[in-house]
């Protein structure tokens, strides 16, 4: 009776997920690409004041992109997110706000900043509530990649965390630069790496490590493996946030974080899945 029960619920997520599949795919080339670049030049219009006040840096449209290029990894990653790894991702989620509200009231561990940008609706009036859906995914993009990369070694704790780690810190390499360039947010004082202070990148880091560990303890390897290497799409949002902070650190011509993106467009065609057929036409990859 608890089978009979149960399978309707299963038959429906399943439906649900194939359909979601289906649209990503359908769209790859849209999502992955087109919206990126809109949003490049979009940001920086908003920051060179080319654009009337109701959709200069308007958070509704920032929120929709951010989410519509999210939407890859997130029905990627889904089938392989059970209970244990929503409490993993819970607790990461909670770590992202409480770190994120320590650095604006203390200056620690990222340097003294501020939001310079309405992002949305924001916690305590001081970080953005949609913090998660702009920190996390950026964590799983990281690890993701690094899985696929590493291969066989991933299975190695000792070489599979640094590297995660060390992607996740890259990543910001390409974030803060753009970020503080169009406005987004301020260092006091600014920063020698493009006013980006050193400290940040201490602390990201930290920041970086405990959300690294956290994705790490939260899926089971394997299983989150054949479905990253099975799934096509999952890295699209990885696509889109070096097209979109790639091409704004290229136009205020931040040459070193550019380069870093260029670096993780290398890595993505490492993995063998941006090639015109897969890409283009949205057909699996066999994997």
């Amino acid at each position: 009776m608890d089978n009979f029960l149960e399978r309707p619920t299963e038959t429906r997520r399943e439906r649900a997920q194939e359909r979601l599949e289906a649209l990503i795919r359908d769209n790859r080339f849209t999502i992955a690409v087109v919206f990126p670049l809109v949003g490049a030049f979009t940001l920086v219009a908003s920051a060179e004041g080319w654009l009337p006040e109701p959709l200069a840096f308007n958070p509704l449209l920032i929120l929709f992109g951010t989410l519509v290029m999210r939407s890859p990894l997130l029905v990627g990653i889904a089938p392989r997110v059970g209970w244990w790894a929503l409490g993993c991702l819970g607790v990461l989620t909670a770590y992202t706000y409480a770190i994120e509200l320590v650095g604006v009231r203390t200056d620690r561990p990222y340097g003294a900043f501020e939001y310079a940008v309405q992002l949305g609706p924001m916690l305590l009036g001081e970080v953005p509530v949609a913090l998660p859906l702009f920190f996390v995914p950026l964590v799983l993009n990281a690890y993701l990649l690094t899985l696929l990369l590493l291969g066989p070694r991933g299975s190695n704790p000792l070489l599979r965390l640094p590297v995660a780690i060390a992607a996740v810190v890259a990543i910001d390499l390409v974030l803060d630069p753009a970020a503080v360039a169009i406005g987004f947010w301020a260092f006091d004082g600014g920063g020698v790496f493009y006013g980006v202070p050193a400290t940040n990148y201490l602390g990201w880091v930290l920041s970086g490590t405990v959300a690294v560990v956290l994705v790490d303890l939260a899926f089971d390897r394997e299983a989150l493996l054949s479905r990253v290497r099975s799934c096509v799409f999952v890295l699209d949002d990885l696509v889109s946030f070096v097209l979109l902070w790639g091409a704004i650190n290229l136009l205020y011509g931040n040459w070193i974080p550019a380069a870093v993106a260029g670096g993780f467009c290398v890595a993505l065609v490492a993995t063998g899945r941006y090639d015109r057929e897969t890409f283009l036409t949205g057909l699996p990859d066999g994997g």
